[in-house]
């Protein structure tokens, strides 16, 4: 029986470890996306390649190459085969297409954005994504169409997110601020803004929690903070040493009692939340892990890093459902 999130404590989180390791990437992982309800992970890395995981079995499915267009951000539509990836090269004319997996064909190209897009998230509820460009727009998408539905322009490298309702998105401009707005009327702007202490660095990624009470912010300072979503309250803050190549990213267990962060160290980093501490503390084996997220529906997360790739499980596979069997 599958351990749920519910029932993950500090003795799991500290047993985690590796349980399958990926190694034929050349160069950078760029992104990495799990989909939400199938045992999925897809990656794009420096290779100009896209790459389909089962997380069940840790087997590679597909790759495939975009030479035209390179392959950066990318995140998982409704479809369990079908992804928004943005470009690394012609991003002025072709900064965003829509890509079926299942047989290596573009179903549409959204265009727009003037420069390489930073940030990018599909809504959990219907056919709308986001995109935030180093243009320094955030533009609202909708998988259906080609032309934009919306867009806001901002001061900065933003980020975007949606909470896990699709009701609310998130959006951060330069001198640390972030700013909610409601998805459904969005052209009236935002309708609150939150500001993390003292820290006006650079947010470089956004996360909410499962349940929409939390948001996990990392920073171009390495610091990572999660505030309470409702008033913009700092919960708690973790740092980490600093990388000079690589940005940081933190990730949210499901159950948001938890949060796992790489570090300019190489190591990777899990704090209770309800605690403020530190419950575990590892040697990635992998360098700095750009690239973290935990999955949905399982316990594990993946952390990528220069060519490598790597899914994490509690030792005690045969306590969960959680089993890398090749």
């Amino acid at each position: 029986m599958r351990k749920t999130s519910s029932s993950v404590n500090d003795g799991i989180i500290s047993s985690m470890s590796i349980g399958a390791l990926f190694s034929d990437f050349v160069g950078k992982i760029n992104a990495l996306d799990f989909h939400r309800t199938a045992d999925l992970l897809v990656t794009t890395a420096e290779d100009d390649s896209v790459r389909l995981y089962d997380i069940a079995n840790a087997k590679l499915l597909k790759t495939t190459h975009h030479k035209k267009h390179g392959a950066d951000r990318i995140c998982f539509t409704h479809h369990p085969s079908s992804v928004i990836c943005s470009s690394t090269r012609n991003f002025d004319s072709e900064s965003l297409r829509y890509l079926s997996m299942y047989d290596n064909r573009c179903l549409r190209y959204f265009k727009g954005h003037k420069d390489r897009v930073v940030s990018l998230c599909t809504s959990p509820v219907d056919d709308s994504f986001m995109s935030g460009s180093l243009d320094h727009s955030v533009r609202i998408w909708d998988l259906r169409v080609n032309a934009c539905q919306g867009i806001l322009h901002l001061r900065g490298r933003p980020t975007v997110a949606y909470d896990q309702q699709g009701l609310v998105f998130a959006v951060s401009m330069e001198g640390g601020a972030i700013k909610l707005f409601d998805s459904r009327s969005y052209d009236k702007g935002p309708f609150d803004t939150f500001l993390v202490g003292g820290d006006m660095a650079e947010i470089w990624d956004i996360k909410f929690s499962n349940d929409g009470k939390s948001m996990l912010l990392t920073t171009k300072s390495n610091n990572i903070y999660v505030l309470d979503a409702y008033n913009g309250e700092k919960r708690c803050g973790f740092s980490v040493d600093a990388s000079p190549n690589t940005t940081i990213e933190a990730t949210f267990m499901p159950d948001g009692q938890y949060v796992i962060s790489g570090s300019g160290d190489g190591t990777l980093n899990a704090w209770s939340i309800s605690t403020g501490s530190k419950v575990a503390s590892w040697d990635s084996n992998i360098g700095v892990a750009s690239c973290l997220k935990w999955a949905p529906r399982r316990v594990m997360f993946a952390a990528a890093s220069k060519g490598v790739l790597s899914f994490w499980i509690p030792k005690d596979t045969n306590s969960t459902a959680t089993s890398f069997e090749r």
